[in-house]
Formats: C-alpha cells, sequence, structure tokens
C-alpha cells in the first residue's frame, strides 16, 4: 500500500510544481531536506520552489503528461511527456527517494528532447 501512496504523491508532486505552485507541492510533499541531483538545481526545499517558480513565469504554457510510475522499496520513478513552447516536446525519467514518514527527500532526473524524425515508428512512450 506504500509503494501505491508513494507514487501517486510523487505524481501530485511533481504535477503542482510543474503547474506553478511549488511552495505548496514542497509544504504537502517534500522533507525537511532535499537532495537534488539535477546539476541546474541548488539542494534545498528552497531551491526546488525558486526553480519552479522561475520556470513558471519563463514558460507558463508547458504541459506534462504522467506516462506511468513505478515504485520500489522507497523509490519511485516517473517516465513523463512534457511540451513546451514552440511544441517542443520532451521524454524525461525522474527519479524520487522517500523518507520513512513518507515525504520526497531526494530526487534525480534526466530529459531527451524528442527528435522530429525517426528511424523506427515506435514512440518514446511504448
Amino acid at each position: 500500500m506504500k509503494l501505491d501512496q508513494n507514487k501517486k504523491n510523487a505524481i501530485a508532486f511533481y504535477k503542482m510544481a510543474y503547474q506553478g505552485n511549488p511552495a505548496k507541492a514542497m509544504q504537502l510533499y517534500g522533507g525537511k531536506e532535499y537532495t537534488q541531483h539535477n546539476p541546474l538545481v541548488a539542494n534545498g526545499p528552497q531551491a526546488f520552489i525558486d526553480y519552479f517558480d522561475r520556470m513558471q513565469k519563463e514558460y507558463p504554457k508547458k504541459t506534462i503528461a504522467f506516462v506511468r510510475a513505478i515504485a520500489e522499496d522507497d523509490l519511485v520513478a516517473l517516465h513523463t511527456h512534457q511540451v513546451w513552447p514552440d511544441n517542443d516536446e520532451y521524454v524525461t525519467m525522474d527519479f524520487f527517494r522517500f523518507s520513512e514518514d513518507g515525504k520526497i527527500v531526494e530526487h534525480w532526473d534526466s530529459i531527451q528532447q524528442i527528435p522530429k524524425t525517426a528511424l523506427n515508428n515506435n514512440t518514446m512512450y511504448k
């Protein structure tokens, strides 16, 4: 049951931050400590909030769709599809580590722009 709740919380956390309310996301789902492995974001809850506030101001019309969530032990992986200005599309993988009390305390991510053409007919999601 904890794995299902962690998946729901990771999605809610990321969606809320992505759509412009990172302070509330951190308040509801984040831990007091927040270790960040994305080299463009500093450690700590406030750095997370500042990053997503800036992204909301610079790119207010970006969208995100959650393709899948996978949970194991204290980790949740989210596979997402993002659309940014000029219809730039990205596939992302985000990994969140949860503390014993169910708070998100660590994050890793990887992002790849979806090319306009491919050598196969497969999508980056299925």
